[in-house]
């Protein structure tokens, strides 16, 4: 498939006084896209195959060959990596949270497997990756309760935060630590963000920054949602970084199955949202030094099948074919004057 046009401007470039430009990545998209990814982006992020259960399916067993890819695929272009994430209630292996015998291991014996998972995965790519997601997901955002009631809350308890980060500041003095969660936007679950923030640098935890992962569509959060989440973040005088942008053509909640292209309307409003969110984002550039997308361009993204299986989705800046689509068109000219 022809790729994009080699006159258009690269996109980590219209923002190079900015921030970094990123896109979420696998070594099947590297093979398949790599002189794309190479030209348009200046960070990269593996989407699945850093996660615990992939590179350490069971105790002791660690599976690097992907991660190593990624890291040397992005060595070899300039680019820099983003590396996620190191604790998560999904995507960890059953054997984490067990006892020989079957049974929920002790506090001591899951910080000490943390220990270890987080030494030997951070100080392989010690000096190599910039940030690192520690934590992903703690926050409950449901229900007015505030951590997550996830395993390591069970074993370990509400310190269990403060350690891993502590752990990932000593296998990389030099790495930037994010905590990083979706619905970012929203009052209530921001509040609570700040709050666990503000309370793991009340103890003087290692955290350099707060990770928006931006799971947006069209039709919002409104970039007055995003401008107080941004200005609520941005008081702590940390780091933001947005970790997995998408602009979803449809509404969370719109389970319709027929659409076999996005509709113009749908481009036209896509085009518009991007246009304000990155101009939005420019105005706290002194906070924000990188901008990750979950995905490359729209032949792939993890919104494929998600919330409604089976339905294609269209969130990116560039198309299946890998053109730049109108949205791309208007962050050059949004850009134009800090090129």
């Amino acid at each position: 498939m022809k790729q994009a046009n080699s006159e258009i401007p690269a996109l980590h470039e219209m923002f190079r006084e900015a921030f970094k430009i990123g896109a979420a990545v696998s070594t099947g998209i590297i093979a398949a896209q790599g002189p794309f990814i190479a030209r348009h982006y200046n960070s990269i992020t593996a989407e699945n195959e850093m996660k615990p259960a992939l590179v350490q399916p069971e105790e002791g067993e660690f599976t690097f060959e992907a991660a190593d890819g990624i890291f040397e695929f992005a060595e070899s272009h300039g680019i820099g990596v983003r590396g996620h994430t190191l604790l998560w209630h999904n995507q960890t292996g059953d054997w984490m949270f067990r006892e020989a015998e079957g049974g929920t291991c002790s506090r001591e014996q899951l910080l000490a497997r943390l220990q270890t998972h987080i030494n030997t995965v951070v100080g392989r790519y010690r000096g190599r990756g910039y940030a690192w997601d520690v934590v992903n997901e703690a926050i409950e955002d449901k229900t007015d309760q505030y951590l997550r009631d996830t395993r390591w809350l069970e074993i370990i308890g509400e310190d269990y935060l403060r350690q891993a980060f502590e752990m990932a500041h000593q296998a990389d003095p030099d790495a930037l630590l994010f905590y990083n969660d979706y619905n970012e936007t929203d009052p209530v679950k921001s509040g609570k963000i700040y709050k666990l923030v503000r309370s793991l640098l009340d103890q003087n935890t290692p955290i350099h920054g707060i990770g928006m992962q931006g799971h947006w569509n069209i039709y919002g959060p409104s970039i007055e949602e995003i401008r107080n989440a941004l200005k609520l973040y941005a008081s702590l005088g940390l780091k933001i970084h947005v970790t997995e942008l998408d602009l979803s053509v449809f509404r969370h909640d719109d389970k319709r199955t027929d659409l076999k292209a996005p509709t113009d309307e749908m481009l036209k409003l896509q085009e518009e949202r991007y246009a304000e969110i990155f101009a939005l984002l420019l105005e706290f550039r002194d906070s924000i030094d990188s901008v990750t997308f979950w995905g490359v361009a729209d032949d792939y993204t993890w919104l494929d099948g998600f919330p409604v299986r089976g339905r294609k989705n269209w969130p990116f800046l560039f198309d299946e074919q890998k053109q730049p689509k109108a949205s791309f068109a208007r962050l050059a000219e949004l850009a134009a004057p800090q090129s």
